[in-house]
């Protein structure tokens, strides 16, 4: 299929079950540059540019998406905190990254989770959509990435919260499916841990309704199902 018929075909089905339009792979073996037609064809359509960047190669990649793509919401960019003023920009424009920490310890990009610069992305601004990548070839789901947000990087359930926020508000969801889910994290975070008859605290979990619909609509990779975040 060629570089104008993809696009074209994603063009098609704009508002039809079609919301985004990707480009993924090992960024170090092509430029995205080279892309840039596609990325116009799918921006006239008014679909969402979620190209990969900033994960195998460094922020000079970030950058060529966002300046010669219009990228508005990045898969991983991780790697943009190797350029202070990339991430000054991020932050500024709104521009989401889905970060993916277990995946970028399994791929090497980091030593260990606590490498993975996600509280140095949050506390700049940067809107994060927190992801498992690819859970069939990780063996991590979206769960596990909460989990260590609260464990690892040292997230409250308030910063937990936001986190969830984020990855909603970078969504191409619609306002309804937004609302809602955004409705229920503010839901879980001020309900109270739920006590037993034994006066002992229950593990009480943040749940994000990830059904069909709603990952239809976010273009992330959110599980495809309800999943807690233990309190």
């Amino acid at each position: 299929m060629t570089l104008e018929r993809l696009p074209g075909l994603a063009a098609q089905y704009a508002g039809r079950g079609v919301v985004g339009f990707g480009l993924s792979n090992d960024e170090r073996r092509g430029d995205a540059l080279s892309f840039a037609k596609a990325f116009q064809i799918a921006e006239r359509a008014g679909l969402l540019a979620v190209p990969h960047g900033g994960e195998l190669r460094g922020p000079d990649s970030v950058w060529s998406c966002l300046h010669g793509l219009k990228a508005r919401r990045l898969g991983h960019g991780v790697r943009s905190v190797e350029d202070p003023q990339l991430v000054a920009h991020l932050a500024e424009a709104g521009v989401t990254l889905e970060v993916c920490p277990s995946s970028n310890v399994s791929l090497g990009l980091f030593g260990s989770l606590a490498d993975v610069p996600v509280r140095q992305l949050f506390d700049a601004g940067v809107p994060i959509s927190l992801a498992a990548d690819d859970p069939l070839l990780f063996g991590s789901r979206l769960l596990t990435q909460y989990e260590a947000a609260r464990t690892v990087y040292g997230f409250g359930d308030a910063q937990l919260a936001e986190l969830a926020r984020m990855s909603v508000r970078g969504s191409a969801a619609p306002d309804d499916v937004r609302r809602e889910l955004l409705a229920d994290i503010d839901t879980w975070l001020a309900a109270p841990p739920r006590v037993s008859a034994e006066g002992a605290a229950d593990q009480h979990g943040l749940g994000l309704q990830l059904d069909a619909e709603a990952r239809q609509h976010t273009g992330a990779d959110l599980g495809g199902e309800r999943q807690q975040v233990r309190r």
